[in-house]
């Protein structure tokens, strides 16, 4: 089987910094064990305090590389006032088991091969990073890499000494990594302050020609865009990714007002027989969810895939992130959390 819905026993509990956990699983039995390196698996938790109730569903990259078969590794952040990621932290020792269902994503080097490429990388956005560029070294890549790496304080550097000695195996990797300031027990001498257009000129001189791949949280990722825009960067070349709840709203800022457009639309779900009305700015998960059907999601923002469903009748205006393939467009699927109705629809759900 190329993907898997199953239980994953935790082998080990790592500790990467003060407040980043790696948790290593075992691969379920008969997977075939293919994943591109920066893919994410969905976690299903029964986290205590959920505003449910019920379990609650988060997206996180495999920091491990396809090339290390019979594990893979989460690398979790721990979100203050976050549900999801405390629980992981305060709550999971080896010998328990997680529900996972992956891997997917298209946040991967696979999809946009190169010969060079920018990872441009904050906070536990390092993830997919590490994943490419472990698999990168394993296959002995001829690819020329450039990571930078913005952290609060040297603390908080992740994979700071594997990405000192990865070049030692041959892979053509340069790293920089930024720190706001020092650490208590650590003076920072590398750049200090925040990612910058000159930093960028000087650790990536070919940046216009490389594949850019751009992780971290959303007000980090809407200042490195807009850097990589003042640089006339072909925004064609970069390529986005966040796990970060939040809404579609950011997407639909610049929408067009239909002015014939319907008030309200009606959303029929086909295999359960309910119809909903979804309102005027309402994305189709938040009409579907309102009404209390419950559709797995998570992101909201068309960045993982999670909540992908065929649609049987309809238009919808879709805005994703990358969180669905052209051709499973092409076919008939959307991402309801990132998809407003332009007439009534039928979903297949």
């Amino acid at each position: 089987m190329s993907g898997f819905d199953a239980d994953l026993l935790v082998r080990r509990v790592v500790p990467v910094t003060h407040d980043v956990t790696t948790f290593v699983l075992e691969a379920p039995a008969g997977w075939d064990g293919r994943f591109d390196a920066g893919q994410h698996l969905t976690l299903t938790v029964p986290v205590d305090g959920s505003t449910t109730g019920e379990s609650v569903e988060r997206c996180y990259t495999i920091s491990s590389p396809p090339t290390r078969p019979g594990t893979l590794t989460i690398t979790v952040k721990r979100q203050p006032g976050g549900v999801v990621s405390p629980w992981l932290h305060d709550h999971v020792r080896p010998g328990d088991r997680l529900r996972a269902r992956g891997p997917a994503g298209a946040f991967t080097d696979v999809e946009h091969p190169a010969s060079s490429y920018l990872f441009l990388t904050a906070g536990s956005g390092a993830t997919p990073a590490m994943s490419m560029v472990r698999a990168m070294a394993d296959r002995g890549s001829g690819a020329s890499v450039v990571l930078v790496h913005s952290a609060r304080t040297p603390s908080d550097i992740l994979f700071r000494r594997e990405l000192a000695a990865l070049p030692e195996s041959g892979l053509d990797l340069r790293v920089t990594s930024v720190c706001e300031s020092d650490s208590p027990a650590d003076r920072w001498d590398g750049p200090l302050g925040r990612l910058s257009a000159s930093l960028l000129q000087l650790v990536a001189p070919d940046l216009d020609r490389r594949e850019v791949f751009l992780c971290g949280p959303p007000g980090y990722m809407a200042a490195a865009t807009a850097l990589l825009d003042g640089l006339g960067v072909d925004p064609e070349r970069v390529h986005r990714e966040s796990f970060e709840v939040g809404t579609a709203d950011a997407l639909f800022a610049e929408a067009p007002v239909d002015a014939d457009a319907p008030a309200t639309v009606r959303v029929e779900l086909k295999r359960t027989g309910r119809t909903v009305v979804c309102g005027p700015g309402d994305t189709v998960l938040d009409a579907v969810t309102a009404a209390g059907v419950m559709l797995r999601s998570s992101c909201r923002q068309g960045l993982c895939g999670t909540c992908k469903i065929s649609l049987v009748e309809g238009e919808v205006d879709m805005r994703h992130q990358g969180g669905i393939r052209q051709r499973e467009i092409d076919v008939g699927r959307i991402l309801p959390c990132c998809s407003r109705p332009l007439t009534d629809l039928v979903l297949d759900a």
